[in-house]
């Protein structure tokens, strides 16, 4: 079994079921995202003690981009999921304003450029932990001298750290786990990602 399977046909021949599926899976991350602003919000308090590990749990804002990419297998697509859930988060209203476009757009491009630099030919769990945890390095970078300019170089190295283990843990690892259940709950099946889940529940030994 192969993780790595790519999707049907050329990468860039997008099919409707690509578009249709990456929009769906936008609209359902942007009404999390927006949840999950709220939630952040009443977190920070508990960071009071070291503020820049609040970004420990910043890479919830990154599972759209691991989902969408898993899923659609096609340049752009984890570019396009996250943008697109950043958009529908802003719509919705929040207290990041077109900061979360911004943020939701250097987290794909990251990710995008991973992919890119094995030529969309990886999808497996590590290379998406990777690409996400690079979109994270260069959104801390952005992120933490706008939000908090006159904190130490320790503290914004702080805040950067946490931010990539966050999206490698949280953004890829649930990102991978959402992924895998909705495969298995065969709504999928006209993606390589249902085809990998089935072989290795055949392959796996009866109980």
């Amino acid at each position: 079994m192969s993780t790595s399977e790519l999707a049907v046909r050329s990468p860039w021949a997008w099919r409707t079921v690509d578009f249709v599926v990456t929009a769906v899976l936008a609209v359902a991350f942007g009404v999390i995202f927006w949840g999950w602003d709220h939630l952040y919000g009443l977190a920070f308090p508990l960071f009071v003690a070291f503020p820049p590990t609040i970004s420990l749990i910043g890479g919830v804002w990154t599972i759209a981009a691991v989902v969408g990419a898993a899923i659609v297998r096609r340049p752009g697509a984890a570019l396009l999921t996250e943008v697109l859930a950043a958009a529908v988060e802003l719509l919705l209203g929040n207290q990041f304003a077109v900061i979360a476009l911004v943020s939701g757009l250097l987290y794909g491009v990251g990710i995008e450029l991973v992919l890119a630099a094995f030529r969309w030919k990886r999808w497996g769990l590590p290379m998406l932990a990777l690409g996400i945890a690079f979109g994270a390095f260069l959104q801390s970078f952005w992120g933490v001298n706008l939000y908090h300019p006159t904190w130490s170089l320790g503290w914004k190295i702080a805040n950067g750290v946490g931010g990539i283990i966050s999206a490698a843990v949280i953004g890829a690892g649930l990102g991978w786990v959402i992924t895998r259940a909705l495969a298995r709950a065969g709504v999928l099946n006209a993606f390589p990602i249902a085809r990998e889940v089935s072989q290795v529940a055949a392959a796996a030994p009866a109980q």
